[in-house]
């Protein structure tokens, strides 16, 4: 069978082009030391990508996003919504079939944080959270105490929480991100269901032996052009780990969707896999399997 093509597709990482591209260097501003991050990149990874999609976001671009999925088979995407941006909130509301609500909470702000994220279940349906230990100021570890209160309020909610993990993309110290960390927050918290975002390189065999080991933690493609993606992945999807593994492209924040889809079919996974990969896991994941 090999790479179907009529899947429908749900991409676990796609969005309305940011209304500011250097919105992130505001954001990380108290922790960003290099002249490049702080006054020149429109990328925090802009050093790792070639030919970085150069989409601006327009009143017509929930429309184009749609397109783009109907185009490649993309049946549902998850997108992240801020309260600030009237326009993805408009478009997850207008779209609940096709556009799912992800909310990016900020333990820094920990009851408030916890507030917002009920708030954002409430009022845009959002159907998961999620967290970027690095991106925070100062940065706060996957296993922090200042997140747990992040991962309760999920467990209470029946959200899963997706977790940037491995070296971030910004020129930032990467130990908030280890992916050992997620050892301890699966022991506190088994009911949790945490879906490791970005890769988890350099430690993709300790992200497999995690996997094994704990129920609820999950590996996502995010940000990894598939010709990339990391060896020892792919071997844990085509053995014992089908159900764990997720695509999630990253368009249109660094990679086109011609080139995901034009190297997609190039990935050794089994014909087993590719119907879990593209699509069951992440319905399963996000509580839109029954």
């Amino acid at each position: 069978m090999g790479f179907p093509s009529d899947i429908g597709v749900v991409d676990l990482l796609m969005g309305l082009p940011n209304k500011d591209r250097r919105w992130w260097a505001t954001a990380m501003a108290g922790t960003l030391r290099d002249e490049d991050s702080r006054s020149g990149m429109t990328h925090p990874a802009g050093y790792m990508y070639k030919d970085l999609p150069e989409v601006e976001r327009s009143d017509s671009s929930a429309d184009d996003l749609l397109r783009e999925m109907d185009r490649f088979g993309i049946e549902k995407a998850l997108v992240p919504v801020a309260f600030e941006d009237e326009g993805t909130l408009d478009a997850v509301r207008r779209h609940p079939d096709r556009l799912l609500g992800s909310f990016q909470v900020d333990p820094t702000r920990v009851m408030d944080g916890v507030r917002a994220l009920r708030r954002a279940r409430e009022e845009a349906g959002v159907v998961a959270a999620s967290f970027f230990p690095c991106g925070c100021t100062p940065p706060v570890p996957v296993d922090d105490r200042l997140a747990y209160p992040l991962y309760a309020t999920c467990v209470d909610l029946g959200l899963p929480v997706f977790v940037n993990a491995g070296i971030p993309g910004p020129r930032v110290p990467a130990t908030a991100q280890d992916v050992i960390r997620f050892d301890q927050v699966c022991y506190d918290f088994p009911e949790l269901t945490v879906v490791m975002r970005h890769g988890g390189e350099p430690w993709c065999d300790l992200a497999v032996k995690l996997m094994l080991k704990w129920p609820g933690l999950h590996w996502s493609s995010s940000a990894f052009a598939p010709r990339h993606y990391p060896r020892e992945i792919v071997d844990y999807a085509n053995s014992r780990g089908a159900d764990k593994v997720m695509y999630a492209g990253y368009f249109p924040y660094g990679l086109t969707l011609d080139r995901i889809f034009g190297e997609l079919p190039q990935v050794p996974f089994k014909d087993e896999v590719w119907p879990k990969f593209l699509r069951g896991n992440a319905l399963r994941v996000l509580g839109l399997d029954g």
